[in-house]
């Protein structure tokens, strides 16, 4: 049994001396431009050790340029790499947070950042600072540098792909070149893509790379600025430090200073509480001093001044061992990268030559295929042409004989029709001949039923003249009566009787010895008037219709003497021109 206990008792001891020997931890986060990461670290650890924890775990070799940046009471300040983390004034926070930052900046930065990942945070952090306008861009400026980011996020542009509207989400200008110019997002996206597309071919570092070159020419570029002044009461300039020196500015004007102090010609710089002073190599130079707001600021000038300095003071040396494998490394992977790159443009380019072939092959089938489609169709219509055109000449063949035989009941007709008209030409010209002769008969029978209605109207004139005229000789015998000229009329009448030759047959009623006035009150007989003459027939007889001129002159005397003694008018009875008959 003891030696059943003995392994237990063992147990708890290894157990209680783990317990002892692990350190105590407190955690870590650390935040990039574009990622967050968490690392426990020992109570002990200083802040070399934190931070070369960090470098490893992003693969960084060139670790002085960064540095880790937090923020307390306002300030801005970076984690010192000679003290521990905990003895230095930091944020009272779990999980503590710092930013991995680019402290210094290099004077060119192709020829100082070697590596990949460097070339990166360096972008990231550039691109980061002109949007945020903590750097003054050019809107000109900001859309190429737009255009090189795009390039190294997307890639080559392919209009296929990237549509309009793929940068819709993408932060690429800063919000005062947006307010400076009333364009749209399409519009802006216009311009950015217009430059993007001429970056075709060049592979994300080379773009990168191309973004910092354009960026570090910028007056704001890696300046760290703090509020200074010549005296204690007012703050009325700006205090830049960057990889090429000290520069003072004025508070409203960052972009070009009023004095600076090259690296090569600093001699000292010292601080005393708020005080800062800078002694130039020239001994006969005046001394520049200042004032800052706190100590603490005087201090962080002095740490960024020292590191900067020896930064400028290293690259005008000859390179260290590490340096310079760095470097050969750095051309060699860039060689590499370059074949490499060089390798995939030819497999690209042969790729999409084969695909421009492969889809010329495709469009050949396609074509090919829709050749044979139509080939066979017009196949199948040639064969259902050829049954067509079959049964249409048999058709045609049947129609032929129906032709013929119509053809042939056709020209037996014609004689028949031949026959017929030489029949209906005779009889149209007997019908013509009869048409004439029944025209003319027409025009005759037209010409005497004229000439009758003429006579008929004349006569029912005459006969009313007539009327007239008893009427005017029974009023003028009824005068005769009373003035004894009966014995007168008795003479012109008989005048009237041989001018005329015979007597008429409506005067012999007054030779039947009946009175005057019996003889007038009686009507005139009634006779049909002759078509030739003027004057009544009797018995067939024609009286001719002239009267001589002589006996008309002759009894014109005795009508001139009657009608003075009457006060009468001689009346002339006319039927045609030869016809004239005076009373």
């Amino acid at each position: 049994m003891i030696w059943c206990g003995y392994p237990h008792k063992l147990k708890n001891m290894s157990i209680r001396g783990l317990k002892k020997k692990q350190p105590k931890t407190f955690k870590v986060k650390i935040i990039t431009v574009d990622a967050e990461m968490e690392f426990s670290c020992e109570m002990k650890w200083k802040g070399k050790d934190l931070f070369d924890l960090v470098c490893r775990a992003l693969g960084l070799r060139e670790t002085w340029f960064f540095g880790l940046q937090y923020t307390i009471k306002g300030m801005c300040t970076w984690l010192k790499m000679d003290k521990k983390v905990l003895d230095q004034e930091i944020p009272k926070e779990d999980p503590i947070s710092f930013h991995f930052l680019a402290k210094f900046y290099p004077e060119k930065v192709e020829e100082e950042l070697l590596q990949e990942i460097t070339q990166h945070l360096f972008f990231l952090q550039v691109k980061k600072q002109i949007l945020d306008e903590e750097i003054y861009c050019s809107p000109e400026a900001t859309v190429l540098l737009a255009s090189y980011a795009v390039q190294a996020k997307y890639g080559d542009y392919d209009p296929n792909f990237h549509e309009p509207g793929f940068l819709a989400h993408d932060e690429l200008l800063p919000k005062r070149v947006l307010r400076q110019y009333q364009l749209t997002a399409e519009m802006w996206e216009e311009k950015i893509t217009a430059w993007y597309a001429e970056h075709r071919g060049i592979a994300r570092d080379e773009a990168e790379m191309n973004y910092l070159k354009i960026a570090q020419d910028l007056e704001m570029y890696g300046v760290n600025y703090f509020p200074i002044a010549q005296n204690k009461n007012h703050t009325d300039l700006l205090l830049g430090v960057d990889a090429k020196g000290i520069h003072i500015y004025s508070i409203n004007n960052r972009f070009s200073p009023n004095k600076s102090f090259e690296w090569s010609a600093i001699r000292n710089i010292s601080y005393s509480e708020k005080e800062l002073t800078i002694k130039p190599l020239d001994k006969k130079a005046e001394v520049f001093k200042f004032f800052s707001s706190q100590l603490k600021v005087n201090k962080l000038i002095l740490q960024l001044c020292i590191g900067n300095h020896d930064l400028f003071m290293r690259r005008r040396k000859v390179d260290s061992i590490e340096i310079q494998q760095m470097k050969a490394q750095a051309r060699e992977e860039k060689a590499r990268k370059k074949m490499e790159n060089q390798r995939l443009a030819r497999e690209k380019q042969l790729r999409e030559e084969a695909e421009r072939a492969k889809e010329e092959l495709e469009r050949r089938l396609f074509q090919l295929e829709d050749e044979a489609r139509q080939a066979n169709e017009a196949l199948l219509r040639s064969q259902e042409a050829a049954e067509l055109l079959a049964e249409k000449a048999q058709i045609a063949e049947e129609e032929a004989k129906l032709l013929a035989q119509n053809a042939a009941e056709a020209e037996q007709e014609r004689q028949r029709l031949e026959i017929t008209a030489l029949k209906t030409k005779e009889e149209k010209r007997l019908m013509e001949q009869k048409m004439r002769e029944a025209e003319l008969i027409a025009v005759k029978l037209v010409k005497e039923s004229d000439r009758r209605l003429d006579y008929l109207e004349k006569s029912r004139k005459f006969e009313d003249r007539l009327k007239e005229l008893k009427s005017e000789i029974h009023a003028l015998k009824l005068e005769e009566k009373q003035s004894g000229l009966y014995s007168h009329w008795n003479e012109v009448l008989g005048s009237l009787d041989r001018s005329l030759g015979n007597t008429p047959s409506w005067m012999k009623t007054f030779e039947t010895g009946d009175s005057l006035d019996i003889n007038l009150q009686r009507p005139f007989p009634a006779y049909s008037l002759n078509t030739m003459g003027s004057w009544p027939c009797t018995n067939k007889i024609q009286h001719p219709a002239t009267v001589e001129k002589s006996s008309i002159q002759a009894n014109s005397t005795a009508a001139n003497s009657v009608g003075t003694r009457t006060g009468k008018q001689i009346i002339k009875v006319q039927q045609h021109d030869s016809d004239v008959i005076y009373i």
